[in-house]
């Protein structure tokens, strides 16, 4: 009878559960019958199996089989079933692994979550500390774990578990580069910088002996893939994703809100704060485009400034401000080293910055200091005033 209710909840949900499975001829059988007690939607995606998995999967009549010759990556049978599933007009899909240590008594939490958290990419959490959990897989789970939170800001316990909750609509349009094993590391930051929620949510896992376990990931090749991965993904993050969260957070409501709970209400000082703004204004100016939020933000908890004040104020570089910006730059850097090139607001780019480089980086390392102690001084002339009661 709980079967059947849970059978009920997935089709009231529309999610498939979908098993990429390679050379898993031992534990293939095991994992499809315990799926199949909870959900009539399984799809299997034979990844060019070389075993016998072919022969057990061809004996079913209950389930909906995808096959192909050649292997692929898991991250090639991973989109392959999730892209079917979406044809098939579901909106969610559950994966999980097929070598046994995922256990199909766990989908009832996937469900309980995601009917209180509709729309989320939910991730199973393992336990660390298992028995028999290989010491391999616990260092890059960790490693997996910090780059994802450098990548996106946020935090998972586990990033690495192949046991999760997929909505198939909003994952639709996300471009990925990868097919192997990086895939589930490349699909949930990307899903992250689109706004999906991602979170985690405990799983049980068994791990067999040594002797007995089965493994397809080439602890070499495959982490130096996730490493050029996440090289690529931390770039893309620092030049493009955080720029753009920044300003998307900077509309009035929002300055408004920060001014009036970190600036007006603040109980720091009136010095604190204004050396804040002034750090944040010269962070923002300096010549280090496309890190200097990222600078702002380090260097401001580093000094024991208020970071949220000196990152909003290094903003002063958002694309309106940047010609003003260089021009002034360039100007400075003019008189402290005069040359033959005219200097004029018509032509000022990137570009001609770059032929005077020695002028602008001059010029405008001086007009962030002189931006910044300008901005200190008048922000403490302010606050002294309307913070005096």
């Amino acid at each position: 009878m709980e079967y059947t209710v849970y059978k009920e909840r997935l089709k009231q949900l529309k999610c498939a559960v979908i098993i990429p499975t390679y050379n898993n001829e031992k534990t293939i059988k095991k994992v499809v019958d315990s799926v199949k007690d909870y959900c009539d939607d399984v799809i299997v995606v034979n990844d060019g199996s070389t075993d016998h998995t072919s022969v057990i999967l061809g004996e079913y009549s209950g389930i909906q089989y995808i096959s192909y010759k050649e292997n692929k990556g898991k991250g090639y049978a991973l989109l392959t079933g999730l892209r079917y599933a979406t044809e098939k007009g579901f909106d969610y899909a559950i994966t999980l692994d097929s070598d046994g240590q995922h256990f199909a008594d766990d989908i009832p939490t996937f469900i309980d979550r995601i009917e209180k958290k509709p729309g989320s990419i939910l991730i199973g959490a393992r336990n660390l500390r298992a028995d028999n959990m290989p010491g391999k897989n616990t260092f890059a789970n960790k490693f997996s774990n910090f780059w994802y939170k450098i990548e996106t800001g946020n935090t998972l316990q586990d990033t690495q578990s192949g046991f999760r909750l997929y909505p198939l609509k909003l994952i639709k349009g996300i471009h990925l580069l990868t097919r192997k094993y990086e895939f589930e590391v490349e699909i949930i930051v990307r899903a992250a910088w689109k706004g999906i929620n991602v979170e985690n949510v405990p799983i049980n896992v068994y791990y067999p002996p040594k002797e007995e376990r089965v493994s397809h990931f080439r602890p070499l090749r495959d982490f130096t893939r996730i490493s050029i991965l996440n090289t690529f993904l931390v770039i893309y993050a620092l030049l493009f994703y955080y720029p753009w969260k920044c300003l998307k957070f900077l509309t009035k409501e929002n300055i408004k809100k920060v001014i009036k709970e970190q600036i007006i209400n603040n109980k720091e000082s009136n010095m604190r704060l204004s050396m804040s703004i002034g750090w944040g204004i010269f962070c923002g100016i300096i010549p280090i485009w496309g890190y200097q939020m990222i600078f702002a933000a380090i260097s401001a908890h580093i000094l024991k400034l208020n970071k949220v004040i000196a990152l909003m104020f290094s903003n002063i570089s958002i694309p309106p401000m940047i010609p003003f910006i260089l021009y002034g730059s360039m100007k400075i850097g003019y008189v402290i080293y005069p040359s033959d090139t005219k200097i004029s607001f018509d032509n000022i780019t990137f570009e001609s910055a770059y032929t005077s480089l020695f002028q602008y980086i001059v010029g405008s390392i001086l007009l962030a200091i002189v931006s910044g102690l300008a901005l200190f001084i008048l922000s403490y002339l302010v606050l002294a005033i309307i913070r005096k009661k």
